[in-house]
């Protein structure tokens, strides 16, 4: 009897064995993923080595992994806060050529992962044709910023003017080009794997590029809304990382098993105070709140201007449930504290579902890290894994809710009109002020 319960104890039954084979196909280990496998070409990417420096390894020797690690996060990460104060101060062209170089830096190491697993069938033009694309892709949306924010030098200067007007053509033409460079590559025996690298090439576009597009969109419409969400971020991670490393207890997800509920509850509201406090400090100088815009006449960027509404302290009265306990019948705010509410809000709730998507990313592939350009910390794209998101959360956040209309734009684009069409707009426009009541008419007069 007992042999009959030992055996029993090592070969599962039929139900076991489903059992088995289900939780196999929920881990991605099921048979068409082996032979997903041997189409990529055999073994997955390695996991990256430690490289940390050689410094750091002997002063933290006599510690434990799990507080040398902790001690490595946190030197490397104060010396990335301190190279973000300091391309800050550098000012808004240098913040664009650092988000142009990150963008370049996550693709590489998407790309990267890719042309490891395709490179082991030689098929030509994988990485060129990656490349091409991103020089497209750049020139597209780089151009489109041009001729928005820089109208009046674009038509000041004749070769930037006819760029500026066949500019969708000329974008479409070079990626028309890449496109039939594609299909000229396509090798038989290997379609599918090449259209899966096509594919794979074209969502890093989406994914990198457009987001970073976006990320200097919105340092456009005033420093502000760059560093704040960008610093809520940064301050979630920290935050959600010291939480979790003395307080967790209780896992949050299957894809990232360290991170916990601790952390993430206590990441919540430590960035939710965090943002209040970082905008009260920041709503106060023009250098962040005006938008940044570019001087024809010195032909460099400006930042200043009189400050909006949004950054104007005004008086609110507290709710008569917290007016009991903290005795305050008013309170001093700037408006746009009650807006980093909800730039902190979702860079501590929703933001970490971009890490917990680069999570699966890399699980999927068996890799530790992107790459390992930062130690202790990965990649450049595993820093950057939530900021993607948050960009597109602040940008479509700004045209709900913030942007109106540009009187400085339209005057550019009116200015560019002939003449005719100059004096039709004005004839419209003093009729509809005439008819407001605005202007008093010439005729009556």
């Amino acid at each position: 009897m007992s042999e009959l319960r030992q055996r029993l104890g090592r070969e599962p039954d039929g139900a076991e064995e489903k059992e088995s084979e289900l939780e196999n196909k929920l881990d991605g280990e099921t048979a068409s993923d082996s032979e997903s496998k041997s189409e990529f070409g055999g073994a997955p990417p390695a996991p990256t080595s430690d490289d940390t420096p050689e410094v750091l390894n002997r002063a933290l020797s006599n510690l434990s992994s799990r507080w040398k690690n902790w001690w490595v996060r946190g030197i490397l990460t104060l010396a990335m806060i301190a190279f973000f104060f300091i391309i800050i101060y550098l000012g808004p062209m240098v913040l664009m050529m650092i988000v142009m170089c990150v963008q370049i830096k996550c693709f590489q190491e998407i790309i990267t992962i890719g042309y490891n697993v395709y490179r082991s069938y030689e098929l030509p033009w994988f990485r060129t044709l990656s490349w091409y694309f991103l020089l497209c892709v750049n020139y597209f949306f780089y151009g489109e910023t041009v001729t928005d924010y820089f109208f009046t030098l674009v038509q000041r200067e004749e070769p930037l003017r006819i760029l500026s007007k066949y500019h969708r053509f000329i974008s479409f033409a070079l990626y028309l080009t890449g496109f039939c460079m594609f299909v000229l590559s396509l090798v038989k025996k290997h379609y599918r794997l090449q259209f899966y690298m096509f594919g794979w090439t074209h969502v890093t576009l989406l994914i990198v590029v457009t987001q970073s597009h976006l990320i200097i969109h919105n340092l456009f419409d005033g420093m502000i809304w760059f560093i704040v969400p960008i610093s809520c971020v940064i301050c979630n991670d920290i935050m959600a990382y010291m939480f979790g490393f003395f307080f967790g207890r209780t896992p949050l997800i299957k894809l990232s098993p360290k991170k916990t509920w601790e952390g993430f509850i206590g990441g919540f509201f430590a960035t939710v105070l965090f943002g209040l406090l970082l905008s009260y400090l920041m709503s106060g100088y023009r250098c962040f709140t005006c938008p940044v815009e570019f001087n024809n006449d010195s032909n460099s960027f400006t930042v200043d201007c009189e400050p909006s509404e949004l950054f104007q302290l005004q008086e609110y009265n507290i709710p008569l449930v917290i007016q009991s306990v903290i005795r305050w019948k008013t309170v001093r705010m700037y408006p746009f504290q009650i807006h980093s509410i909800a730039l902190s809000t979702f860079a501590s709730l929703i933001g970490p579902f971009g890490g917990f998507f680069a999570s699966g990313f890399k699980r999927a592939f068996k890799i530790k890290d992107f790459a390992n350009t930062i130690p202790g910390h990965g990649g450049i794209m595993d820093r950057f894994d939530c900021q993607y998101l948050m960009a597109t959360f602040v940008n479509v956040y700004i045209a709900s809710f913030i942007r109106g209309p540009n009187p400085s734009k339209l005057i550019q684009q009116l200015l560019a009109l002939r003449p005719d069409q100059q004096v039709h707009i004005f004839n419209t426009l003093k009729a509809h002020l005439v008819d407001k009541g605005m202007l008093a008419n010439s005729e009556d007069a």
